[in-house]
């Protein structure tokens, strides 16, 4: 990629994602960014915020429901959706394990496996607790 030029803008989305664990859209971005930069725009922040994704600065993370969401953290980690109230979250997994995935496909596959992304869904620990307890228990059953 050619040698961009520094953009104020972009540095301060950068500087937002880097501090967030939220995961936020494109429009809370936005929301957020604007308070230091009043006259910036939406379609700023969406060109920004992918091209960010592109250098690999930033990891987009496409959702079912929509709405992409951005993670300013970039070391090798799986993401977790909550059915109920759609937040994403960071699984905390060891380095060893996602690789060891990567050489599993690399088995199964006529080439090389470089990496590779997963999205798993659940019930967060929040929505959860606004769930009667057998409701659980009977998915779980159900699920095994």
């Amino acid at each position: 990629m050619a040698n961009l030029k520094y953009s104020r803008q972009r540095a301060a989305i950068k500087e937002y994602l880097s501090h967030t664990y939220e995961h936020p859209t494109a429009d809370t971005v936005y929301l957020h960014v604007r308070e230091e930069f009043p006259n910036i725009s939406l379609g700023t922040v969406y060109r920004n915020l992918n091209l960010l994704a592109d250098m690999g600065e930033a990891i987009k993370i496409s959702t079912p429901e929509g709405g992409d969401r951005f993670d300013g953290r970039t070391t090798p980690h799986y993401h977790v959706v909550c059915r109920r109230c759609s937040r994403v979250f960071d699984l905390e997994l060891d380095e060893q394990h996602i690789h060891s995935v990567n050489k599993l496909a690399d088995c199964h596959f006529d080439g090389t496996i470089i990496s590779h992304s997963a999205l798993f869904y659940g019930i967060c620990r929040e929505c959860e607790s606004d769930i009667p307890h057998k409701t659980i228990a009977y998915k779980n059953q159900n699920n095994d």
